[in-house]
């Protein structure tokens, strides 16, 4: 073994002198000659050092190689890192917007509840916030859910969402329905109600103020509740303002609307209103609410008090004998505007009392005999326009 061994050195021995003999360099310069002798052992030095040199630089771009490798890595993870924090933040801006949205869509809802219908006891919040049932589990689908489907955490924000506009659902078709009545009402007077809104409509104005909440476009089960809504005001206050009651507290009445025999020549004429008798000094009633805008005389009349109430009405009191108010007054239904007389052309103490649409005249018996269910709605209205004015 050991002769194996020997032999194995003597071997690789012989095969770097065979690699590295012994070399001479002659040099020539300026005639002379000389020469250099490099040794076994010097180029076995030279190449050793050699290799150990490409050895390191190999190593060098290895671990080079890694440190790019690793701050490829780095890199990467601080870019997912960033893009976490980026959608964290925008979760957290998407939720602050959807609470600004929502706090501005409950403010506009307590708004329009309040106006319409005043500051009773508790707040529209309670109801629409309050205790979820399955029936309001319901997805409506909008801009707002997508933003929020967004945002895990925000799935409290979304049920309150899906609250608010069922909530504005319900309350627009129950105000449309209370409309309805308002305009049916209306038309058993012999009216218009269509043209009563599309008058109010006309009547609109003010600086543009940008709706507040969801940045597009009011919602429309919002914008429904807010046209529901503006329709019930106009057919209501229309309503209200419509002559009902009577003008004065006789039991009969001398004559009425239409063609009749004239009291002086006998000849066939056209009479505009209702002639109740009474004492001289009898008190004389608003029909309706509205404003005095006539105090004085007219011809044929005598004394007249003339109130208007919107829409184009207006009520007439004629043959009197004293007045109770002023022009610009605004009266109540019920107030007294004027006493009973018998002046201008009259055969004796009474009331002739007009109602006037657009300056043509109206039967009133329409008006003075309305029907119960009528009365009542006209009655409903009244009583909610008078709690908004008390809690006002």
């Amino acid at each position: 073994m050991s002769h194996r061994k020997k032999k194995g050195r003597t071997s690789l021995r012989e095969r770097l002198a065979a690699f590295c003999p012994e070399r001479e360099i002659f040099l020539r310069s300026g005639g002379k000659v000389r020469f250099v002798r490099i040794s076994r052992r010097a180029q076995l030095s030279a190449g050793t050092a050699l290799f150990a040199v490409l050895i390191g630089l190999g190593a060098l771009i290895a671990t080079m190689a890694t440190m790019a490798h690793d701050r490829a890595l780095l890199a990467r993870q601080g870019k997912a890192v960033a893009d976490e924090a980026n959608k964290v933040d925008h979760y957290r801006k998407s939720v602050e917007e959807l609470a600004q949205d929502l706090e501005a869509r409950q403010d506009f809802m307590d708004d329009l509840y309040r106006t319409h219908f005043g500051a009773g006891e508790g707040s529209l919040s309670d109801r629409v916030l309050g205790t979820s049932d399955p029936a309001t589990k319901e997805d409506t689908r909008s801009e707002s859910t997508a933003k929020i489907s967004m945002a895990p955490e925000a799935a409290p924000l979304r049920m309150i969402d899906t609250r608010q506009r069922r909530f504005a659902l319900l309350l627009a078709t129950a105000v449309e329905r209370r409309a309805d009545k308002a305009a049916d009402a209306i038309r058993s007077f012999g009216l218009n109600p269509d043209s009563f809104n599309r008058r109010a409509a006309r009547a609109q104005g003010g600086p543009f103020v940008p709706w507040p909440g969801e940045r597009e476009a009011m919602p429309r089960e919002l914008a429904r509740l807010a046209s529901a809504l503006s329709r019930m005001e106009t057919l209501e206050s229309s309503l209200v303002a419509i002559p009902s009651g009577k003008p004065t507290a006789a039991p009969m009445e001398t004559s009425s609307y239409g063609y009749r025999r004239d009291p002086f020549n006998g000849h066939a004429a056209f009479h505009a209103g209702m002639d109740f008798p009474g004492r001289d000094g009898q008190p004389i009633l608003a029909a309706a609410k509205g404003k005095v805008v006539h105090v004085g005389q007219r011809q044929g009349y005598g004394n007249v008090v003339e109130v208007e109430h919107g829409n184009g009405l207006m009520t007439r009191y004629a043959h009197l004998s004293g007045f109770s108010s002023r022009v610009g007054q605004i009266v109540a239904r019920g107030d007294t505007i004027a006493r009973m007389g018998s002046t201008g052309r009259s055969t004796g103490t009474h009331l002739h009392f007009e109602v006037r649409l657009n300056d043509r005249p109206i039967n009133p018996r329409r008006f003075l005999e309305a029907r119960r269910d009528v009365l009542q709605v006209q009655q409903i209205a009244k009583a909610r326009f008078a709690d908004i004015n008390g809690r006002s």
